[in-house]
């Protein structure tokens, strides 16, 4: 006779892995329903383990997107206490359904002028945990057990599609594509990583800006964030990445995020490319909650930059700081920010190389 499950083992292992989807001959999607479903539990299961998070304990994040849907689900099922900080873009649909969910949610108004919103979220955590003594924060940004947590979809994709050539993927808070690129270079020391990022975030070098295109991109550099994993470096806006979402379900019937857009966009350029090479590219999270935006004609037409027209292809820059507000790519070359950083200051770099 099976034994019930305790209530801190409870999640939805049915919905953490990907569907892989093949999109063209040498192009496949893995398509989440919820990306951030695996880390987040993978997290909590660790903490758990070892004590840090008690029974019926106190869970203290900050997010603006599907993390916190993530342990807000986890949080409703296992019994525990959640306190998500986040900002004014959190989406309307998302605060309505942690709500739902018996989240605390504290909004921070204001962002630091160095910093922005990140630091200014980062600090009011400080404050909710401080405020709740015994309580766990998982800390995606620097917790190495969610770029450990994506082994099982690295696992996926090798048994299910053999050698892959290229992986392409959107670049937050460094777990996902940090974590299968790792994974999947043990078998393929040659693969081709590809991030996308979105203009206005210091992730790969840009200057800190005001970005529409959420989910991915940030205000500070995640340490999760491997740089050197990455082969090229692509910028994806906000209006071409809703543009090839839309794109993605009128040609594939793949009902995902604006992330998924932007990772699209570029994996299927560089798959017609490259027509003899393999390309896996992640579709993080599903469309439901894009309804009224993404999936809204009179909404896209509104947006800044709109011309219902895909660019062909990336605009090559010389330097991440060669801030463009449409898609640009750039060859990293598995460097470090620094080492990248410093190629555009001439003192800075000779300091490097006599380092």
């Amino acid at each position: 006779m099976s034994q019930p499950l305790s209530r801190e083992s409870r999640g939805f292992p049915d919905y953490e892995l990907p569907r892989l989807v093949r999109l063209t001959d040498n192009l496949h999607g893995a398509a989440f329903f919820l990306m951030k479903l695996l880390p987040a539990r993978h997290m909590l299961d660790r903490a758990a383990a070892d004590g840090r998070l008690k029974p019926g304990g106190t869970i203290c994040e900050t997010t603006s997107g599907t993390f916190g849907l993530a342990l807000a689900m986890l949080a409703a099922v296992r019994g525990y206490k959640l306190i998500l900080v986040s900002d004014p873009a959190i989406d309307e649909h998302l605060h309505k359904r942690l709500l739902e969910l018996g989240v605390t949610l504290e909004i921070v108004e204001k962002p630091y002028e160095i910093g922005g919103f990140q630091t200014a979220r980062l600090d009011r955590l400080r404050a909710a945990l401080e405020a709740n003594p015994g309580s766990f924060c998982p800390s995606q940004y620097g917790n190495a057990d969610n770029p450990r947590a994506y082994a099982e979809v690295a696992e996926q994709i090798a048994e299910r599609l053999g050698h892959v050539d290229c992986l392409v993927g959107t670049v937050g808070s460094g777990g996902s594509m940090s974590g299968i690129a790792r994974f999947l270079r043990h078998l393929n020391p040659d693969l081709h990583v590809i991030g996308v990022d979105t203009p206005n975030s210091v992730v790969f070098g840009q200057p800190d800006g005001k970005r529409l295109l959420r989910g991915l991109g940030n205000s500070l550099v995640p340490p999760n964030v491997d740089h050197r994993q990455f082969d090229e470096i692509h910028w994806v806006g906000a209006a071409e990445a809703f543009l090839a979402t839309r794109r993605l379900h009128q040609h594939h019937a793949l009902y995902q995020g604006g992330t998924s857009g932007a990772a699209y966009l570029v994996a299927d350029w560089w798959a017609r490319t490259h027509p003899d090479r393999k390309v896996v590219t992640l579709f993080p999270d599903e469309g439901h909650r894009y309804v009224a935006t993404i999936y809204n004609d009179d909404w896209l037409a509104a947006l800044p930059g709109w011309t219902g027209v895909l660019p062909e292809a990336p605009q090559p820059v010389a330097h991440p700081s060669d801030v463009r507000p449409s898609w640009s790519s750039y060859r990293w070359d598995r460097q470090t920010l620094d080492e990248v950083l410093a190629a555009a200051n001439p003192a800075a770099r000779d300091l490097a190389e006599a380092a």
